[in-house]
């Protein structure tokens, strides 16, 4: 059989060779070269095309100047913010020799000399990009320890380039540390990771760290308006907006929505100008517009347009958890317009939301925006667990319609100052008047989500609300807890709670804690007094007490131990004390209408402005005193502890 021809060795027989041949073509088509996406196409050649670096590129080119390039870099960051693309222009300036051939070590690559146009073209022998996340093992890194040891094939500097460094294994990382703290000359080390939690500290420690950052938004949306130029693509400015919020700080990511926005639109009939509407069907969004018009309908109680908007959304496609997000979002840029009025003026900023969202930040105020945004931020997590997530969008949407008119915190303390009241808003919504014991009567509405109340008990004590207590009770009226007054020199103390706060004013903070939660007080007799120590107390503590109390007092104090049962500690006096107050309030028929109003509703801690640091009431002395005239407690004066008392 005769082997057929090639172009080393032509057949003899040309009329052979026509007639074997005489079916092909007489020129072999042009094959077109593949598209290339944007982030490959514009991916940045030097430190200048890098956008949002700026320490970064600032540090490189000192140092480079400077010849104090490290040995090891380690880059971190999110996806899509440079790590790779830095790693290769680090890599080019090590080996850049100029268009000359002379050059060294710059930070400004010539990008025409034959390493540049190797190592951009990802074929350079002496730069190696490893994948951690495939070669994880003992032995692939045993490969590349012993690949440093000789000297570059062409290059000045041999570049290991390892990308997801956190995939290798712990082993690994063992076998690396020596070659990394002490590599050959020729030899560095770019390690780039989005998992920078999960690289042992000896590996960082050996490593010069960057953090490279999220791009802001306005670079995005600037850098995405001139690719679009160059690609000669009609691309809207809201648009544009819309894909640099979606790519949350990624250049690639907002590269790769881009690539996808031209893609729709140039694929359909009459191709023109991509609309933000276009970019909002492929994000998922709903239209910026409709947001707006959806959250004007819930905070003005309307959920029967809240629900037709919403089908609306839907009916577009929108998905409607993506939604949730963008009601969150507007409520943060709501927050921040109130916060920095500057901002309402931002071209960071669509019209919209200059115009309309400045409109709404100067109506609503922060505790409600705050209430809003919790409850949103808790409505996505039932969504994502819902069977229905239409559904449970829903809820979320109509529970926030029927909460809107509910007056805020701040509103509901100034009702209460004022002595009560109808609240302004919804008259539907509940509130309750109840008279206390003293005989005022507290009316205030009841206001939340199913989880956080705010409401008063009357005049002897106030439910903790989760803002300061010192605010709450000034705002009602309360006069604060008086603090303690500073101790002058030489003085006599009168009680045992007063030894103790004196005690914490010398900011003796281990002793004030053991004589607080320890100590049990048997006998109170200037200057003599008596005490049981629990086992976990300190042995010297009563010597510790006494000189204390010796430096700054006229007398000689005497601090005797005692095996006297004594009195409760005042760590549990306090708790007997709160206890009792909790029941006290429990009883409340105020507090029992609202917790019959509410029945997930509980009570929280009670602050009693009659009571002093330690949970109790002022001291007056009794007049329990012995033949010598001292108080005493001993065990037949103290009661059994009775819980059902409390």
């Amino acid at each position: 059989m005769t082997d057929l021809p090639d172009e080393n060795f032509p057949l003899p027989n040309e009329t052979l060779a026509a007639g074997l041949f005489e079916d092909l073509p007489k020129s072999t088509p042009k094959v077109e070269k593949s598209y290339r996406v944007l982030a490959r196409k514009y991916r940045p050649q030097n430190f200048d095309d890098l956008i949002g670096q700026e320490a970064l590129v600032r540090t490189m080119r000192n140092a480079f100047a400077m010849g104090r390039v490290a040995h090891a870099f380690m880059l971190t960051g999110v996806r899509g913010v440079g790590k790779t693309t830095t790693a290769r222009i680090i890599a080019r300036a090590l080996n850049c020799v100029g268009e000359d051939g002379q050059g060294g070590p710059t930070a400004d690559p010539c990008g025409v000399c034959p390493n540049c146009k190797a190592i951009l073209a990802d074929r350079h022998p002496d730069v190696l990009e490893i994948d951690a996340a495939s070669h994880t093992g003992v032995d692939d890194v045993r490969e590349i320890i012993e690949g440093s040891r000789f000297r570059p094939l062409q290059a000045r500097m041999k570049v290991y380039i390892i990308d997801e460094v956190h995939m290798l294994s712990r082993n690994a990382f063992n076998a690396l540390l020596k070659t990394l703290e002490e590599p050959p000359e020729q030899v560095t080390f770019i390690f780039a990771t989005t998992e920078i939690r999960k690289v042992p500290v000896t590996v960082l420690s050996r490593c010069q760290r960057f953090d490279l950052r999220r791009v802001p938004q306005e670079q995005l949306q600037d850098h995405f308006a001139k690719l679009a130029e160059l690609e000669h693509v009609s691309i809207a400015l809201e648009a544009i907006n819309l894909i640099a919020r979606a790519a949350d700080g990624s250049v690639r990511d907002g590269l790769s929505l881009l690539d996808q926005a031209i893609a729709q639109r140039y694929g359909q009939e009459g191709a023109g100008l991509i609309e933000a509407s276009t970019v909002s069907e492929m994000l998922g969004f709903a239209d910026r517009a409709l947001v707006f018009d959806l959250f004007k309908a819930m905070m003005g109680g309307k959920p029967d347009k809240v629900l037709e908007l919403t089908d609306q959304a839907y009916a577009t496609g929108a998905d409607l958890g993506v939604l949730l997000t963008d009601l969150l979002d507007l409520v943060h840029l709501l927050s921040r317009m109130k916060a920095v009025p500057t901002l309402q003026k931002s071209a960071e900023l669509s019209e919209l939301e200059r115009v309309q969202g400045g409109e709404l930040a100067d109506k609503l105020s922060v505790p409600v925006l705050g209430r809003t945004w919790q409850m949103l931020l808790k409505g996505t997590n039932e969504v994502d667990m819902a069977p229905n997530r239409k559904a449970a969008v829903e809820m979320v949407l109509i529970r926030l319609c029927y909460v809107s008119d509910l007056p805020s915190p701040d509103e509901l303390i100034k009702q209460m100052k004022n002595g009560g009241g109808s609240p302004q808003g919804n008259n539907n919504k509940p509130h309750i008047s109840s008279s206390s014991s003293s005989g005022s009567t507290a009316s205030s509405p009841v206001q939340g989500d199913g989880d956080t109340f705010l409401y008063a008990v009357g005049q002897n004590s106030s439910v903790s609300s989760g803002y300061p207590q010192a605010d709450v009770m000034q705002a009602v009226g309360v006069p604060a807890v008086q603090e303690v007054e500073t101790l002058p020199e030489k003085i006599t103390w009168q009680s045992w709670r007063e030894v103790v706060v004196f005690v914490k004013e010398k900011q003796e903070r281990l002793l004030h804690a053991h004589l607080r939660n320890l100590v049990h007080l048997v006998k109170f007799a200037p200057p003599t007094i008596e005490i049981r120590v629990e086992d976990k107390a300190p042995n010297n503590l009563a010597q510790q007490l006494s000189k204390l109390l010796n430096t700054y007092s006229n007398q000689r104090w005497t601090i005797v131990l005692s095996q006297h049962q004594g009195e409760p500690s005042l760590m549990e006096q306090e708790s007997l004390q709160a206890e009792a107050d909790l029941k006290e309030v429990g009883q409340d028929p105020f507090i029992l209408g609202i917790l019959e109003i509410f029945p997930g509703a509980r009570l929280g801690k009670l602050v009693n402005p009659q009571l002093d640091e330690y949970g109790l009431f002022p001291e007056n002395i009794p007049s329990m005193e012995d033949d010598e005239g001292a108080m005493r407690f001993d065990d037949e004066d103290i009661p059994p502890y009775d819980p059902d008392e409390y």
